[in-house]
C-alpha cells in the first residue's frame, strides 16, 4: 500500500525544473528495500507481544496504560520506515501499526484469561 505513494512522491518531486528525475534499478531497490523490510518487521508486533505475554513479560494493562507512548513511537517508526516527508505514506503505515497495537492488547488479554483459567484448574 505504501509503495505506490512513495514511488509517486519521488517521481513527481522536483527541486528545480531543470533537474530531471532518473530512476535506475539500483535507486528503486534502495528505496523499496528498507520500506518493505521495515514494514514487514513492524507488522510482526502482535506476534511479538503475544509471545511476550505468554512468557509473562508484558501485560495487557501495561500496554493499555502505555498507549500515548506507543502513539509517539509508532509515528516515529512510520517516519523512519517511509522515505521522504510525504505525510500520506507515513499515515498509511502509522494507522495499521496503531491497529496492530490494539490487536496486541486484545491478544495479551486473551493470554491472561487463559493463564487465569489454568490457575483455577490447578487449584481445583
Amino acid at each position: 500500500m505504501v509503495s505506490p505513494y512513495t514511488i509517486h512522491f519521488f517521481a513527481t518531486f522536483q527541486v528545480d525544473e531543470f533537474i530531471e528525475n532518473r530512476w535506475t534499478i539500483g535507486s528503486y531497490l534502495d528505496t523499496m528495500t528498507p520500506l518493505i523490510l521495515g514494514s514487514g518487521l513492524a507488522f510482526q508486533l502482535p506476534l511479538v507481544m503475544f509471545f511476550l505475554a505468554k512468557v509473562g513479560i508484558v501485560t495487557a494493562t501495561f500496554l493499555a496504560q502505555s498507549r500515548k507512548y506507543a502513539l509517539v513511537i509508532v509515528l516515529i517508526v512510520a517516519g523512519v520506515i517511509t522515505p521522504g516527508p510525504d505525510i500520506i505514506s507515513q499515515m498509511t503505515v502509522a494507522l495499521p501499526l496503531l491497529l496492530l497495537y490494539e490487536i496486541s492488547i486484545v491478544l495479551c488479554r486473551r493470554v491472561e484469561k487463559e493463564r487465569a483459567a489454568e490457575d483455577v484448574k490447578e487449584w481445583s
